[in-house]
């Protein structure tokens, strides 16, 4: 088997279920699956307590896995929650704020950059990783053709590793490791059937380690 290093990795975003314990033992059986590189939490629209609440029982099983938590959108539960990383889906101007505020402290990355002039304004600002799709835009089984195209462009470019959102089948998992990107992350395809999540990342895995390009060191 390759190292996970040398190709393509996952990156997994939780899915909205409000028990924070229910949650916290799908994330865990999921980790069991396979590599996973982060897990980002998105708020999916509760309130802060509540998120807060939903962060805390999760990072520790997802750092006891490995993986590096991420949390979208709130610095200060981020910063409370210990998170290992913030993920933010904002322009040049946000993304260079937050680089400058907390690395090199966390993690900071995202952006969801729809074009080639914007990915290139929030690379400026030099974050960790910059991603190409919205977490919550997994609406559809394949990923978007432009996320495809703009990752492949990207990851032939840039040195900043990006991740590329994927949709709600894991079917294209050998199409989007195709484009070089460093990272691909999945919500829905790998929650929708919870029980079937360690199944999905171990064959993600495989797929991964069977047809990713490979890295040089």
């Amino acid at each position: 088997m390759t190292s996970p290093a040398n190709r393509c990795r996952l990156v997994l975003v939780t899915p909205d279920i409000a028990d924070a314990g229910e949650l916290a033992e799908i994330m865990a059986n999921a980790l069991r699956g396979g590599d996973v590189a982060s897990v980002i939490i998105p708020q999916h629209g509760i309130d802060e307590k509540s998120f807060q609440q939903r962060c805390e029982a999760l990072i520790p099983v997802i750092q006891t896995a490995g993986a590096a938590a991420l949390v979208a959108g709130d610095t200060r539960v981020a910063g409370r929650v210990r998170a290992d990383g913030l993920h933010i889906e904002a322009g040049p101007t946000a993304m260079a704020e937050a680089v400058e505020r907390h690395t090199p402290g966390l993690i900071v990355g995202g952006g969801n950059a729809k074009e080639r002039h914007a990915a290139l304004s929030i690379g400026e600002a030099q974050p960790d990783y910059l991603i190409f799709g919205s977490i919550a835009g997994d609406i559809k089984p394949e990923p978007h053709p432009k996320n495809l195209t703009l990752a492949e462009w990207w990851a032939d470019m840039i040195e900043i590793p990006c991740v590329l959102m994927g949709g709600t089948s894991t079917a294209f998992v050998e199409e989007m490791a195709a484009t070089g990107a460093e990272f691909i992350a999945f919500g829905q395809a790998v929650f929708s059937q919870p029980a079937d999540a360690p199944r999905l990342v171990a064959e993600i895995n495989a797929v991964l380690d069977e047809k990713a390009p490979r890295f040089g060191a």
